[in-house]
Parts: C-alpha cells; sequence; structure tokens
C-alpha cells in the first residue's frame, strides 16, 4: 500500500466516523429513556436500601437517552443541518470545557457565603459534566435549526 492510498482509507474511515447517526426512532427512545430515568429518580426513595443502585442507574439512563436523542438522525437530513450539528457540538464543548474550570469555583464560593462553615472544594461529577454538555448541544442545536 503506498502513502496516497494509505492517507485516502484514513480519510474514509474518518468520513465515516464523522457521517455516523442514529436511525430517527432513537430520538423517541431517548425520550423514552429519560422518561425513565426521571421515573427513577423519585422512585428511589421508596427503596432506600437500593437508593445508590437506583440513582447509579437512573443517571447512566438519563446519559444514555440524551446521546441517543443527539445521535438521532432527522427527518430531513442535509448539509445545513450537518453543519448545524457540528456547530452545536463545538458550542456545547467550548461551553463544556468553561464550565468545568469555572462551576467549581462559583459552587465553593457560594456554599461558603450561605453556610459559612468553611466548606470543601468539589470537583465536577462526570454526570454533571455530561449531562450539561449534552444538554447544550441539543439546546443549540435545535435554536441553530430553528433560526435558520
Amino acid at each position: 500500500m503506498n502513502k496516497k492510498n494509505f492517507v485516502e482509507c484514513e480519510r474514509n474511515r474518518l468520513q465515516k466516523l464523522l457521517d455516523f447517526r442514529l436511525p430517527t426512532s432513537f430520538k423517541w427512545l431517548g425520550v423514552f429513556l429519560l422518561v425513565t430515568a426521571f421515573v427513577l429518580f423519585f422512585i428511589r426513595k421508596q427503596f432506600p436500601e437500593h437508593t445508590e443502585l437506583i440513582r447509579g442507574i437512573g443517571r447512566t439512563i438519563f446519559i444514555i437517552g440524551l446521546l441517543c436523542m443527539s445521535l438521532a438522525r432527522d427527518k430531513e437530513e442535509d448539509e445545513m443541518t450537518i453543519a448545524l450539528r457540528a456547530q452545536s457540538y463545538t458550542i456545547a464543548f467550548i461551553v463544556g470545557v468553561f464550565y468545568a474550570i469555572i462551576m467549581p469555583y462559583v459552587e465553593f464560593g457560594v456554599s461558603n457565603i450561605v453556610n459559612s462553615g468553611g466548606e470543601a472544594y468539589k470537583e465536577l461529577g462526570d454526570f454533571q459534566l455530561l449531562s450539561f454538555m449534552l444538554l447544550i448541544q441539543l439546546g443549540f442545536y435545535h435554536t441553530l435549526k430553528r433560526s435558520r
């Protein structure tokens, strides 16, 4: 395999990865998973001995639901929707990085003002950051799509 064929092969693989979308029906599966996660969040109080397990399962289902909605193809997919989706992922990534950097300090400052007890500094959790980024992506995508 010469260098040109290798580069072309790598470009094709990368393009397949960039064009990956789930079928449109996965958007409804994502909504169903979100509703299931919310139900789990509410019923975990009924089972106090399994609260952490149910909470972890609910969080995982919530993230998977948001990811399904984010990766689901639209009914009418064209270059504009692909560009809008890419822009929304870019915005979500940049906002997510700033959120991950700034939010622990804001939370630390607010908790010290409110509680005045010398609260400890806490890092963001993966659930909080991932759900924030996916919600930002979905929000910006639909806003950009509506305003085109």
